[in-house]
């Protein structure tokens, strides 16, 4: 395990075991609710939200993630990188589900998870490590490419937020999450959301 992923996923568990005490009262304050909605938005927001879960499956769900993808890339990026990674991803994941699920599909409840954050670290570990095979849990029969994975899983959340398919899932935010992946790893290798950044 090492140290950014331990500190994610312990981070996690302890704001977990925290929500169980005060009960609905953390996610008003730090879920993520769009602006204009009863909740009230606060910028606090696009980063806590991705700390809150609501229940041990969901829970257990993204820290597994976390575990899977994020440790390999740790490994090669380094603390400050990876982190930065994640953080961006679950940024832009929430700006996503705002812009598009709040303004354009008027939903009005908060979103927790750290979903955004897993969808980035995802993203990058299919570019960095592609042919690494995924084995899905309940499936481990099914062996999947790590590129493979993430465009077909990218394609399916994609068609379930279009559709609106599976309520009570934040699809945009899994696909800002991909989103902020792709921008992370294009910042740090030195491009643009367009290709090379120009030099100075």
């Amino acid at each position: 395990m090492t140290p950014i992923t331990y500190s994610l996923i312990l981070l996690n568990v302890l704001v977990y075991a925290l929500g169980v005490v005060t009960g609905p009262d953390i996610v008003r304050v730090f879920g993520l609710w769009p602006p204009g909605s009863g909740g009230g938005f606060h910028v606090w927001q696009l980063v806590t939200y991705g700390f809150l879960h609501g229940s041990l499956l969901h829970l257990a769900f993204n820290m597994v993630a976390i575990w899977m993808f994020g440790a390999a890339l740790e490994k090669r990026w380094g603390d400050l990188r990876y982190l930065l990674t994640y953080l961006i991803s679950v940024g832009v994941a929430a700006m996503t589900q705002i812009a598009v699920s709040g303004y354009f599909l008027h939903a009005g409840g908060p979103v927790i998870g750290a979903s955004g954050g897993v969808f980035g670290l995802l993203l990058a570990y299919a570019l960095y490590f592609p042919n690494r095979v995924i084995v899905i849990i309940f499936l481990p029969f099914i062996r999947i490419p790590a590129r493979t994975f993430v465009l077909g899983y990218g394609a399916v959340e994609l068609f379930l937020g279009v559709t609106n398919t599976a309520a009570g899932v934040a699809h945009f935010a899994h696909l800002g999450g991909l989103f902020g992946g792709w921008l992370s790893v294009q910042y740090f290798r030195g491009r643009g959301v367009l290709g090379k950044r120009p030099s100075a």
